[in-house]
């Protein structure tokens, strides 16, 4: 990912909790000579040593994690974007751009088959997703589930690099800074506002 150095984010503390906050993501990795992508959840965890690693799962069907298994591959994340029009800064030789935040992670793919290993794949996203309801659902015990998982392949992505751009207007003076927050936040959209709030938290 090209990330001029005032666009850069460089913080882990930051870059994990993104992970986590947007953990769909786009899989990328080579496949016949050619780029694959699959749109995934994956969950950002940590070992006994400290070691992170994103963790998954994709349809057995799925012809990608065949000759992903081994790769170093490329997980993106993308967060909150928006338009910014050069109106807002109400100033001359200005041009339209857009602000956003995103995370790559690269790493290795490392296929997973083993029955028992895929539930706990499934019961840690069911734990995970199913954290923030009022009534949370619960992964049953039963040959059914067992029977799902043989049509899954679970994968974890041990890090080796993580990456961070927050394009955020930082190439702008403050006071234009301050306008394009304040045209954001009055737009009537999630997109709009979040980015305004990324921006107010620079």
């Amino acid at each position: 990912m090209y990330v001029p150095a005032s666009f850069e984010q460089s913080d882990p503390a930051e870059l994990h909790a993104f992970v986590e906050r947007h953990s769909f993501a786009m899989l990328v990795s080579q496949h016949d000579g050619e780029p694959l992508a699959s749109h995934l959840p994956l969950l950002l965890q940590q070992d006994a040593g400290g070691r992170r690693s994103l963790l998954g799962h994709m349809a057995r069907a799925n012809p990608q994690w065949r000759q992903a298994d081994g790769q170093t591959v490329l997980a993106a994340f993308s967060g909150p974007h928006a338009y910014i029009s050069p109106s807002w800064y109400e100033a001359a030789a200005v041009v339209p751009t857009w602000n956003y935040a995103a995370v790559h992670v690269y790493g290795c793919f490392q296929a997973i088959h083993d029955t028992p290993a895929l539930l706990g794949i499934v019961r840690d996203f069911v734990e995970f997703y199913e954290s923030a309801t009022p009534e949370p659902w619960q992964l049953p015990e039963d040959d059914f589930i067992e029977r799902l998982t043989q049509s899954i392949v679970g994968f974890r992505i041990p890090i080796d690099r993580i990456e961070g751009k927050w394009k955020l207007s930082q190439n702008q003076p403050a006071e234009r800074r301050q306008k394009v927050v304040a045209a954001l936040d009055r737009r009537n959209d999630e997109n709009s506002r979040a980015v305004a709030a990324l921006m107010r938290g620079l």
